[in-house]
């Protein structure tokens, strides 16, 4: 097993690869064979090269030149993908007349065939056979559709397949290959397929130029008609609206309104100072004194006249009334001019309102019709606006439309005249020539390739298989993984007999060693504080837990210590079959109560004891739980050095929790190669939860021979003749 989180040694690397060589070895040959296979029952293909030289180009309107455009990636590619259509195959068998002569393409294969190719068809005709079995219907119809076409149409799609397009490094330079059996046929074919491919890109470019020009003949006829109906439109729109001369009417219309807004202020302030005038006018009424006053009524000169007239006339009053008296005729007469004066005085002064009241009820006249002027323009400038959007909006369709036919024409033309100039730009360079030796197979490349992928493979292979091996082996994987101490590895032993008392049949044999070994362990590894009372379990059943307890007794006991092995596991018992003692009476009756009856019985060795697991109770784990077992530990603790106890298996019972707390250790045995990680991770977890004393692990049944850790050698010393014989002499 690969531990995760672990730096891979070199040593790891060929453990691993010794360990699964079988598997590598295997795989490697299994490759090497089918590739050998292949190779040499292959049919001599024979290679037919043909060199063009793609440009991109495009041609720069009327001018003829032709520039270059920035690089586009999927511009080869795409000519690649045609290279390979069908359009172009169908082309090629055209040109060869394959269409009526199929022969020429199947007929011609060369003489140089094996005899092993007839395996080929065969080993096809089964895969294709058993693919059958596994298509969907879809599949089905396309077989059949396949099935149901003309012999031309499948020497396309065989030429759309077969045909190989490559690329040369750092120049424009593309090789078409076709591989036939027949070599003259492989140069015909590539020859003819660059001859097909630039007759067809020909074809597309002169096709496309006339789709567009027909495209845009279409299209100008309509647009034309379109202008047609905009430019009617917007005269039918004039004439309804009277807009013949919308454009100058709307400069005009700016300036009349800002015109009339200006002498509109005007009248008002005239109208207001007039106002203001008459207001005080017509607060003096006939009070003519006060009337005379007023700026505007005093500023008169007909009334300064009169005014200056009536002061002359009062002075000559006072000149001769202190000469000639009241009653002189000269003084009458001078008065009656004075009151005919002071009468035209007043006159005038009326005549003046008057005529200030007349002008301000003018200003007022002229101040309404001024803003009711301003109100008409306003509303015919917010029509006219109105009418000029619309118009504006007829008349941009005019110029789109006008634009874009105009457009149409000019492009129309320019392709009329570069319809039969299209840039050309593929070349053939290079022609095939007939091929005088076999491209493939490639024997040489071949076998270097089946060997590489052999062994890398099987490599590969061991390492996965490695990687998915989720069971425990080696005790260095036990305690990288799960950091339980390992106290004995016990060697797989095939064909053997009696393995439960290995150590008393077998002493000098390598399982009983590697059972002394344990024995050993748990002494040396607890010097200050041995366990005297140990339990012995596993994870799940099978893992042969019974037998390493049996013969950890049998080894303990040889030793001089006083033993007692306990069949703890009252639902499977195989101690009484084991050593050959009766069952009637064992735990099961003294648990149960019977404490006369006796359970005891002697080992085949001096200082050893069995105590049997007795009938089997109804309800072990009741049992087990019981105080008596914890007395029979403690009075067996008296006369025993150690006592050891065979448990149920962890995982399918709780008897083995049960007994954990009542033993000072407990050893877990796996087997190696069956039981996993995480079946161990799970009893572990189980002991932890009990508080139970993990002693360590045994691992059972461990193959030395296929494990990378030790070496077989080293077992092999003990199962020697030689060794055995030294044995018995020491």
């Amino acid at each position: 097993m690969l531990i995760k989180n672990q730096s891979l040694h070199l040593r790891d690397i060929f453990r691993v690869l010794k360990k699964r060589r079988n598997v590598l070895v295997g795989f490697f040959i299994t490759v090497f064979s089918v590739v050998l296979l292949y190779t040499f029952a292959s049919t001599p293909l024979y290679e037919g090269s043909t060199k063009i030289m793609i440009e991109k180009a495009e041609g720069d309107n009327l001018t003829g030149r032709y520039v270059s455009r920035s690089t586009d990636p999927e511009f080869y590619g795409t000519q690649f993908q045609l290279i390979k259509s069908r359009a172009v195959a169908r082309r090629v068998v055209k040109t060869l007349g394959l269409d009526k002569n199929p022969e020429a393409f199947y007929g011609k294969h060369s003489d140089r065939n094996s005899s092993i190719g007839t395996i080929l068809p065969k080993v096809k005709s089964f895969f294709i056979s058993v693919g059958n079995l596994f298509m969907t219907r879809e599949a089905r119809q396309n077989r059949q559709e396949q099935g149901q076409l003309s012999d031309a149409e499948r020497i396309a799609i065989e030429i759309s397949e077969e045909i190989q397009v490559r690329p040369v490094l750092e120049s424009r330079i593309i090789n078409i290959n076709f591989f036939s059996p027949n070599p003259e046929l492989a140069a015909l074919i590539a020859n003819t397929t660059a001859k097909a491919y630039i007759e067809e890109i020909l074809e597309m470019k002169l096709d496309s130029t006339r789709r567009r020009l027909d495209w845009m003949t279409q299209k100008a006829e309509a647009e034309a008609i379109k202008l047609q109906e905009s430019e009617q439109a917007l005269q039918d729109y004039m004439k309804a609206n009277n807009l013949v001369t919308i454009e100058n009417r709307m400069t005009v219309t700016p300036e009349r309104l800002s015109e009339i807004n200006i002498q509109l202020l005007r009248a008002e302030s005239r109208r207001k100072e007039l106002q203001a005038l008459y207001s005080k006018v017509r607060s003096v009424g006939r009070n003519y004194r006060s009337a005379q006053t007023i700026a505007a009524i005093a500023s008169d000169p007909a009334l300064q006249a009169l005014r200056a007239q009536i002061v002359e006339t009062e002075k000559s009053m006072m000149e001769l009334g202190n000469k000639y008296g009241p009653k002189h005729p000269l003084m009458v007469k001078t008065r009656g001019d004075l009151h005919v004066l002071q009468r035209k005085r007043n006159q005038e002064i009326e005549r003046i309102v008057e005529s200030i009241k007349n002008e301000y009820e003018l200003a007022l006249s002229n101040e309404r019709s001024l803003r009711q002027k301003l109100e008409n323009s306003k509303t015919e400038a917010l029509v006219l606006n109105e009418k000029f959007i619309q118009y504006g909006h007829l008349k941009r369709v005019i110029d789109t439309n006008r634009t874009l036919y105009d457009a149409l024409l000019l492009k129309l033309k320019e392709q009329s005249i570069t319809e039969e100039t299209q840039p050309v730009n593929l070349w053939l360079v290079e022609k095939a020539s007939v091929p005088l030796e076999p491209a493939k197979p490639w024997v040489a490349l071949n076998l270097q390739i089946g060997i590489l992928l052999g062994a890398l493979g099987g490599i590969a292979l061991a390492f996965f298989l490695e990687y998915l091996d989720n069971t425990i082996k080696d005790p260095e994987d036990v305690e990288a993984v799960l950091g339980v101490p390992v106290i004995g590895v016990v060697q797989r032993k095939r064909n053997a007999d009696h393995l439960e008392n290995m150590v008393v049949t077998e002493p000098q044999s390598a399982l009983a060693e590697s059972f002394r070994g344990i024995r050993t362990a748990i002494q040396l590894s607890f010097p200050d504080n041995p366990p005297k009372k140990i339990l012995m379990t596993s994870s799940v059943m099978g893992e042969g837990k019974t037998t390493t307890a049996a013969n950890l007794a049998l080894s303990t006991s040889q030793s001089n210590h006083r033993v007692l092995l306990i069949e703890g596991d009252l639902r499977r018992p195989r101690f009484h079959k084991i050593f050959k003692i009766s069952n009637v009476k064992g735990l099961s009756n003294y648990l149960a109560g019977d404490v006369d009856a006796p359970i005891m019985h002697k080992g085949p060795l001096p200082h050893m004891a069995i105590i049997p697991a007795g009938p089997i109770p109804p309800n072990p784990a009741e049992l087990l739980i019981s105080k008596r077992m914890q007395a029979l530990l403690e009075t067996a603790s008296h006369d025993f050095d150690f006592i050891i106890c065979d448990a149920p298996p962890l995982l399918p019972v709780a008897d083995t929790r049960i007994l954990g707390r009542l033993f000072d250790g407990v050893i877990l045995v796996s087997d190696a190669g069956q039981t996993t990680f995480d079946l161990v991770e799970r009893s572990l977890k189980m002991l932890q939860d009990i508080n139970a004393r993990l002693l360590g692990m045994v691992i059972n049944r461990h193959d030395a021979a296929k494990s990378g850790y030790y070496h077989q050698s080293s077992y092999d010393y003990y199962e020697s003749p030689k060794c055995q014989t030294q044995g018995n002499r020491d």
